[in-house]
């Protein structure tokens, strides 16, 4: 590794884009940051002490200077721009999803493929700090086999969004909640490595008149999937967007030799439950193999050698942006593949596309393609 290199980066996007530490890591700078509106063009520069700023990407990405460009747009532009950056020859970090459709996913591997650029995925919940401690209670075989795992990802009250202050639809109006299922699907994909390859999804909709006229024909306010994977774990994930719901996105991992229950928005865990080596009794007098239940003091792994000391900051989504930063940052730089590359990215992507078109099929099983198979 050259210590005097750094990645010169464009960043698009103020919200969501707003919130990353390109600028506080020792191999790279800011060289110019890009949004549509004079005062998100402002925070921009604010955030990441930049002097160069741009109306839109197109302009951007004919800044010979830039050799990366981190894409924090709306969610149905992700393919489209991460195309167009490749083709501009930069590397691209894009907040998720990969894409929106089969098709889409497709062309960004061949994009990746064509022009051997690095495309890295920004999905928080492989760096989210119970993620981190569950993959590593994994590398050291203490759960055994992970037999299944239930993930949730709660946003009540997503309509707020629906609409901009113009009452002019917004990207998430209507958004089918499994078309954003990398929150959940990492949970894991990210740890075990295991590919899902089947699934039946069911809807929930009230024929709510906000939904109606929405751009994805959608009816469904929830989705609920079960999924099986290559290894023939059970994974069920549910995404809602309303109800009766906490705000959450947490994992639970069940495996033969030792459980993990990630922070649940009640106020229990993170805990982990170790196999029982004592019998008890239920509360109908049934015997029952007593199970330890062990709190878990969880660490704040974003202040660790995992991460270059400028980059040890708390962040949103669990402490997980810096670690999306340095990821990206070191992969450029050492010249590797990044954990999230476009195949775990097109992965992770995939089961959601799929489980909202089984949801439309009242539940149909549905196949899952695979990176290779597209």
């Amino acid at each position: 590794m050259n210590p005097e290199r750094k990645i010169k980066i464009g960043v698009v996007g103020s919200g969501f884009g707003a919130s990353f530490l390109f600028h506080k890591h020792p191999h790279s700078i800011v060289e110019a940051i890009s949004a549509n509106l004079p005062d998100e063009r402002a925070k921009l520069q604010s955030v990441y002490q930049c002097s160069k700023a741009y109306p839109s990407l197109g302009e951007m990405l004919r800044d010979s200077d830039i050799d990366a460009v981190a894409l924090f747009t709306p969610a149905p532009l992700h393919a489209r721009h991460t195309v167009e950056a490749l083709h501009a020859g930069k590397h691209v970090l894009c907040a998720v999803p990969a894409g929106m459709s089969i098709d889409e996913c497709a062309q960004v591997k061949q994009a990746v493929q064509r022009t051997g650029l690095t495309y890295m995925m920004a999905e928080t919940s492989v760096y989210r700090q119970d993620t981190i401690s569950v993959r590593q209670f994994y590398e050291q075989g203490l759960f055994g086999k992970i037999m299944a795992a239930e993930a949730e990802y709660h946003h009540p009250g997503l309509e707020d969004y629906f609409f901009d202050q113009n009452r002019q639809p917004t990207w998430r109006h209507g958004l089918p909640p499994m078309l954003y299922s990398t929150h959940a699907t990492a949970f894991l994909m990210s740890v075990t490595g295991e590919r899902l390859t089947a699934v039946s999804c069911i809807g929930w909709g009230d024929d709510s008149p906000l939904l109606h006229g929405n751009t994805y024909n959608n009816p469904f306010w929830n989705e609920t999937a079960l999924f099986n994977t290559n290894q023939g774990t059970a994974f069920r994930i549910n995404i809602s967007w309303r109800g009766a719901l906490l705000p959450t996105e947490r994992c639970v991992w069940h495996g033969e030799q030792m459980s993990f229950h990630s922070r649940d928005p009640r106020g229990l865990g993170p805990v982990l439950v170790k196999k029982a080596t004592t019998m008890g009794q239920d509360d109908a007098g049934f015997l029952t193999h007593e199970s330890h239940l062990e709190p878990y003091d969880q660490p704040s792994w974003w202040q660790t050698a995992l991460l270059p000391e400028p980059l040890r900051v708390d962040s949103g989504h669990d402490g997980s942006h810096p670690f999306i930063t340095h990821e990206f940052v070191d992969a450029l730089v050492t010249g590797r593949r990044p954990r999230i590359d476009v195949r775990a990215a097109i992965d992770y992507t995939l089961p959601g596309i799929v489980a909202h078109a089984s949801a439309l099929k009242q539940g149909a099983s549905m196949h899952i393609p695979s990176f290779d198979q597209l």
